[in-house]
């Protein structure tokens, strides 16, 4: 509260020095100016109904203020008074001799200036907020700036993240691309190497040389390895499905192997432990069948 109390006086004060000077400025030259022409107390009574009218003005527009009202026709006669005071002022100076012209034109906008002070502090005191509503706005924006570093934080936590993973992944490929680059040239040295030797002229009588102590009468055929298609093996042939009365029978054989009867669970597994292939749903139809 004493914050805004100061703040108050700051847009206060000025307004209420200028209209003071403005209103001793506008009452002297009324007189001065006045006062050769008419009876000096008749020209103080002219300045004084100019500075009152403008004081009465801005009393009421101050009130309205403070019931949070306002009023265009009262905001008029009050810049009317203000400009009547000013226009007294300028028409004194462009009057007055060379050597004082200049100094009362820079007074004369001191009354215009005042209303505009007025204005001023009306806005302010509009628009000021309590120190707790001025304490929640800067903890929102603090929170805002909070957020959005957090934020900021992340984003590049994550890209840094994602880079590095990017350049691992990078690295990785690049070494196993070579691994199997590497690899695949020793392969392919390794291949060449034994069609070599196995297209050799002297590669059978050497082989046979070797194993001839000990394989006598007896001239081996050498045939090293050839990278080629291999010949596919054929596949076993399927055993055929049994039919309901088979496997009526099977069903009930296993059931009563023991004494008493096996329950379901068991038949099935040592049916299918015996080696016997059959549906679930077949063997648990056969199941209702052999029990009725």
């Amino acid at each position: 509260m004493r914050n805004i109390n100061v703040k108050r006086l700051v847009t206060v004060l000025p307004a209420v020095a200028m209209t003071g000077v403005s209103m001793v400025l506008t009452l002297a030259v009324v007189v001065m100016w006045l006062g050769e022409s008419m009876p000096k107390g008749v020209a103080l009574v002219v300045g004084l109904g100019i500075d009152g009218g403008w004081l009465a003005t801005l009393a009421y527009e101050r009130r309205l203020a403070a019931q949070g009202d306002h009023s265009n026709a009262v905001t008029g006669v009050g810049w009317s008074f203000g400009a009547v005071a000013s226009g007294v002022l300028i028409a004194h100076a462009l009057l007055a001799d060379e050597t004082s012209m200049g100094a009362w034109l820079a007074v004369a906008w001191l009354p215009l200036a005042a209303k505009a002070l007025w204005l001023v502090h009306g806005l302010w005191e509009r628009t000021a907020l309590t120190p707790a509503a001025l304490d929640m706005i800067r903890g929102i924006q603090q929170d805002a700036r909070d957020d959005a570093a957090v934020a900021r934080a992340r984003l590049r936590a994550e890209a840094s993240t994602e880079e590095t993973r990017l350049t691992a992944v990078t690295e990785a490929g690049a070494r196993v691309a070579r691994v199997q680059a590497g690899t695949a040239q020793t392969l392919a040295e390794a291949w060449s190497k034994l069609e070599t030797a196995r297209k050799g002229a002297g590669t059978g009588r050497a082989l046979t040389s070797v194993t001839s102590r000990v394989t006598s009468d007896v001239t081996p055929s050498w045939e090293l390895p050839v990278w080629g298609p291999s010949e596919s093996v054929a596949a076993l042939e399927q055993a055929p499905a049994l039919t309901d009365d088979a496997l009526d029978v099977l069903v009930d054989e296993i059931r009563l192997s023991e004494d008493p009867a096996l329950s379901y669970r068991e038949m099935a597994t040592r049916f299918r432990a015996a080696g016997h292939s059959a549906s679930e749903v077949r063997l648990r139809a056969a199941w209702k069948r052999v029990v009725a």
